[in-house]
């Protein structure tokens, strides 16, 4: 398959990379992480401006989607920026509302929020924390084959990356139950995957970018370090990674925007490759910008700090290679 985007997406993709560059999010993300809300939300409010929510959201809820792939374009330059809060969570939630339609009771409420950006919705499925529990409007709690809504949450746990906030939801109402709960979730989990894959991605574009400048300005022996072979070995493999992981993630936006019954499949694939991708961009950049990453001064350390909890977010690299080979 020859798979090259439109014109339209590019310019999309370009216009949301300027608009994110323009607002200084290392400050922002640094606010998120000691738990002040409103530059991330006057942030969020810009993001939804540029329609980035609405696109998973149905056009009879006010959205524009569900657009996978316009979709995976938004989450890597939001990855790239490194915008914090429960992104991936909220278009997951919006996934998992959009399947369950009015059996939840709460579609017709909160899609068309999600959509405007109105809303702020954490999705926990499958795991003990949900992300920025205490910034959301509300949280979705998938157990089994039941989920509940919950505003309710314990306190605030520590995490590898600052900004991502983890709290255990507690209580709720339930929404719904039954098969079609269990369906709706699994899917929400492959958008989550996919969004996941390319936060991942555009993370990892970021930090190689930013290695790449500093090996060239950066001297030793008078000259750039970037000049060595072993540097440049290392940058190569960075980028090869790279270069392979996004094939794959555009490759499963488009099964599950056909809904192709390998869709599962090969979003865990693509999850795998970013993720691991990414991961390897961060130590690249540690490791050649003389561990600098391991100090929170720089920007630098905001974006190497994502990369792990990425790689494992919604599925550890284990769990979707074993996805992958389930078929």
């Amino acid at each position: 398959m020859r798979f090259l985007l439109t014109d339209e997406q590019r310019e999309f993709a370009r216009t949301l990379d300027g608009m994110l560059g323009a607002s200084g999010t290392p400050a922002v993300v640094r606010a998120w992480a000691a738990g002040e809300q409103k530059p991330g939300r006057e942030l969020w409010a810009r993001v939804a401006a540029a329609d980035v929510f609405a696109l998973a959201v149905p056009e009879r809820h006010r959205g524009m989607g569900p657009l996978p792939v316009e979709l995976a374009l938004s989450f890597v330059e939001l990855g790239r920026h490194a915008v914090p809060g429960p992104l991936v969570e909220t278009v997951a939630a919006a996934a998992l509302l959009e399947r369950l339609g009015e059996e939840a009771g709460a579609a017709g409420v909160w899609l068309p929020r999600i959509a405007a950006g109105d809303a702020v919705v954490s999705l926990c499925a499958g795991a003990p924390y949900a992300l920025d529990a205490d910034a959301a409007d509300a949280v979705l709690v998938v157990q089994g084959d039941t989920v509940r809504r919950t505003d309710a949450h314990g306190p605030v746990q520590p995490s590898l990356d600052p900004a991502r906030r983890l709290a255990r939801p507690l209580g709720g109402t339930v929404l719904a139950g039954g098969p079609a709960v269990t369906a709706a979730a699994a899917h929400a989990v492959d958008v989550a995957r996919l969004a996941t894959a390319a936060q991942s991605l555009g993370l990892g574009r970021a930090l190689l970018a930013a290695t790449v400048a500093y090996a060239e300005q950066r001297t030793q022996f008078q000259v750039p370090i970037g000049s060595f072979q072993a540097v440049k070995h290392r940058l190569a493999d960075t980028l090869i990674g790279l270069e392979f992981a996004q094939p794959l993630v555009y490759a499963a936006a488009l099964a599950l925007a056909a809904g192709a019954p390998s869709a599962g499949r090969e979003v865990a694939a693509a999850k795998v490759a970013a993720g691991e991708a990414g991961y390897a961009a961060a130590r690249t950049a540690l490791q050649l910008h003389g561990a600098l990453g391991y100090t929170a001064e720089p920007a630098l350390s905001l974006w190497i700090r994502k990369a792990r909890p990425l790689r494992d977010a919604w599925g550890t690299p284990a769990d979707c290679r074993a996805r992958v080979l389930a078929g």
